[in-house]
């Protein structure tokens, strides 16, 4: 299996502000993990480390064995927004990246292939503006797995959709994970979202953020999203995140 991350110590900042300290993660081939965090803490630049996008940091990051230090079509990226042209049809979009690298006739069939997983077949003329929500964000997610990558980085991707449009799309990139057996990173801000697609949540403290706590999701797949033990998650990342809260007594008076 491919798609092994190794995180070694890796320490950045942004002029006087250390956002991560020292961090060190591995994720394992094949797996899902979620980083989950407080605003500001580095889950998005920890991402874009990983994706080869982000440079001048202290420490290292690998990749099957390889330290990364570019961007590579081994990774896929699919932001918060779409992100998509919006001068290009849906196909066109998709294929913009194999075309810039001048792979487009090689696997021209791919894009058909990878139009239909997302379930967008019919609408590959279309224009960006003409899509719903959770369709721009099906088009983003084909755009980065076009090119086949080891491993897809998710940025919160599902941040701006309704909460049904969500649940569709969450159980939608579950079933195509499964397909291609690559590994996912997700930042996410929703603990039961987080929940429902992980095999592990990598718990962030705030900044300079270090690895709070790894939790393992141990419920079988696929998940009902109203399972008791769903709940015991749910608490025990709140309380490590501090929101765990708690029930005021009530006096009352007769």
């Amino acid at each position: 299996m491919v798609g092994n991350i190794n995180i070694q110590n890796i320490t950045k900042s942004f002029d006087d502000v250390k956002v991560l300290n020292d961090f060190s993660l591995n994720v394992e081939p094949g797996s899902f993990v979620s980083l989950i965090g407080p605003s500001g803490c580095g889950k998005s630049t920890l991402l874009r480390i990983i994706g080869g996008l982000e440079k001048n940091h202290e420490g290292r990051a690998f990749i099957d064995g390889e330290e990364i230090k570019k961007a590579g079509s081994d990774r896929g990226f699919a932001f918060q927004g779409s992100n998509l042209f919006p001068w290009l049809t849906v196909e066109k979009n998709i294929a913009f990246g194999l075309k810039t690298r001048g792979l487009y006739k090689e696997h021209r069939n791919d894009v058909k292939d990878i139009i239909n997983l997302v379930g967008l077949k019919g609408f590959e003329e279309s224009f960006p503006h003409q899509l719903s929500g959770g369709m721009q964000q099906r088009a983003s997610l084909a755009r980065a797995l076009v090119g086949h990558p080891k491993v897809l980085l998710l940025d919160e991707p599902l941040g701006a959709l309704d909460a049904f449009t969500r649940m569709n799309l969450q159980d939608e990139i579950l079933r195509i994970k499964n397909e291609y057996n690559m590994t996912m990173i997700m930042v996410t801000h929703d603990v039961d979202e987080a929940i429902y697609m992980s095999d592990r949540v990598v718990v962030m403290s705030s900044r300079p953020s270090k690895v709070e706590a790894v939790i393992e999701i141990d419920l079988p797949k696929p998940r009902a999203r109203i399972q008791d033990t769903f709940a015991i998650y749910r608490n025990k990342i709140l309380e490590i995140l501090n929101f765990g809260g708690k029930v005021a007594e009530v006096e009352y008076t007769i």
